[in-house]
């Protein structure tokens, strides 16, 4: 499959570098046809990686990940909103905003989240908000953490499109259960919960950690 992941940061690359590892095409969009970081990436990742600007990326993949900075998230999916049209986009971005330090807070407030921020700019588009509660490195290997007894969370207003990411969630990167929390709206709660995950990273130092929900 083609896949465009946005972003040229911790996540977009761990997450890329899985995709070809798996025998997929991937080209990495960054703001730059030539950007230093993508260029990297793209050589150490092998023949399948490539990269080209966001609009241009968007436009070659067949799936789309959003990895980009939560803050630049949306000047990102405005350019390259012409090669969405139609498309699944995995949406891993948060809204965290450190500019005060810690804590941080979350620039979406409580009536809004870039989840749904993405839905309103690319109506066309199918948005899944997913893998943005753990870090890059449990998103791609679960099984790192209890085996991968935990869980994956994730929503959106496309019932399809929903349940095509938890297929690839669990075939392509190995997620033995996945939440689905509803439409785009859960959004909030999902980024929300980002805020108390910084603190738990804090607390235990490490970002290798995730949930497990019971009942």
């Amino acid at each position: 499959m083609r896949i465009a992941v946005l972003g040229t940061g911790s996540v977009g690359q761990t997450i890329g570098s899985k995709l070809v590892s798996l025998g997929h095409d991937v080209k990495m969009g960054s703001r730059s046809a030539t950007h230093e970081k993508a260029s990297a990436w793209a050589s150490e990742a092998g023949p399948r990686a490539s990269l080209d600007t966001f609009a241009k990326s968007a436009s070659f993949g067949e799936l789309v990940f959003n990895c980009t900075y939560g803050r630049g998230s949306a000047d990102v999916l405005t350019a390259a909103a012409p090669g969405l049209d139609g498309k699944v986009l995995i949406d891993t971005t948060n809204p965290l905003d450190f500019s005060n330090g810690f804590p941080p807070s979350l620039f979406t407030g409580g009536s809004d989240s870039l989840g749904e921020q993405a839905q309103r700019l690319l109506p066309n588009c199918k948005v899944v908000k997913a893998l943005s509660h753990v870090t890059a490195s449990v998103m791609v290997d679960p099984s790192s953490l209890a085996g991968g007894d935990h869980h994956a969370l994730l929503c959106g207003n496309d019932v399809a499109a929903k349940q095509q990411v938890t297929k690839l969630l669990q075939e392509w990167f190995g997620w033995r259960s996945v939440l689905d929390l509803g439409d785009i709206t859960a959004s909030r709660g999902i980024e929300s919960y980002v805020a108390l995950w910084v603190r738990l990273m804090g607390q235990l130092g490490t970002a290798s950690f995730n949930i497990k929900v019971v009942t």
